[in-house]
């Protein structure tokens, strides 16, 4: 009597979105860090480009 998967015979397999959400919730840290890392370096490109065109309208 061994089981691998933690599902016996009969049991049906989790759904999709059942396996999304224990997916999602496994790796909220991950996931929530690398959005506020693209958040960051989004904003400073932004303000890179800013300053860039800032310099630029100051030249002309």
């Amino acid at each position: 009597m061994k089981q691998t998967n933690g599902h016996g015979p009969d049991d049906p397999e989790p759904s999709h979105w059942t396996r999304v959400r224990t997916w999602t919730r496994r790796r909220r840290h991950a996931l929530f860090s690398s959005a506020l890392r693209g958040a960051a370096y989004g904003t400073g490109t932004g303000i890179v480009g800013l300053v860039f065109w800032w310099v630029q309208r100051q030249l002309l």
